[in-house]
């Protein structure tokens, strides 16, 4: 499997969208995330630092965005990157699986699982998520979470797990914002403050209920961002993990 470097904008094919799109690497709106409060958040470390993030799914799998591909190393327990925390576990990868069809283009079918090398130590601080149990559209208005490591504004990083709540966009008004969403695409945002995530949160879950439904991908400079809409792609996912 070819490793490509993907850049930091896209562009997508629709004429209609005048301005460029980002992969999501922020944290807008949001606060410092109670410690080990989200125990299936995974920070992803290359030769560059942390770059995405990720959510465990299973004692040995990592879901993240296809668009996160490079060699990386799985850090699971984590809260403050600048400290080494007793809790973390550090896991190498042991095989990457992008989706077949995940388009750098356009953002299509991102979405990508990392075989740990050996399972995690399930305890209070490394747990996995819930994954839906059906491909349903989520309603406009359902109420979800993000979380992620990345900027919390144009110029600040921080190393402390960040979080923030928005809701779901109906697909139809989704659509007067991203044109080129399709059947694997979720929109959300906060319809009356600026929360959403932008560039470092790449890869994280979008949880709602409890279940992850969605995971980081791109969006404009403001809300509603565009996620991969993780109960289209369940029988690729159970398929690559049985086997």
């Amino acid at each position: 499997m070819q490793r490509v470097r993907q850049p930091l904008l896209l562009l997508l094919s629709s004429s209609s969208l005048a301005q460029p799109v980002r992969l999501r690497t922020l944290i807008v709106g949001g606060h410092e995330a109670k410690p080990h409060s989200r125990p299936y958040m995974a920070t992803l470390k290359t030769e560059e630092g942390y770059n995405c993030g990720g959510f465990l799914v299973d004692p040995q799998w990592v879901m993240t965005a296809a668009h996160c591909f490079d060699d990386m190393t799985v850090v699971l327990g984590a809260h403050d990157l600048s400290d080494i925390e007793d809790c973390q576990q550090v896991i190498g990868v042991e095989s990457y699986h992008i989706h077949p069809e995940y388009c750098s283009f356009n953002t299509s079918n991102d979405i990508l699982l990392l075989k740990l090398a050996f399972k995690a130590v399930l305890n209070k601080y490394v747990q996995p998520v819930r994954l839906p149990k059906s491909s349903s559209d989520l309603p406009g208005g359902t109420p979800c979470s993000l979380a992620g490591w990345g900027l919390i504004d144009e110029y600040r990083k921080t190393e402390k797990l960040y979080e923030t709540n928005i809701t779901i966009y109906s697909r139809q008004k989704c659509l007067k914002f991203y044109p080129v969403l399709n059947d694997g695409m979720i929109c959300a945002g906060s319809q009356q403050q600026l929360r959403d995530t932008s560039q470092g949160d790449s890869g994280g879950p979008m949880v709602c209920n409890g279940v992850a439904q969605g995971i980081v991908s791109f969006g404009n400079d403001f809300p509603p961002g565009v996620y991969t809409g993780i109960a289209a792609f369940l029988p690729w996912i159970h398929k690559t993990m049985e086997s």
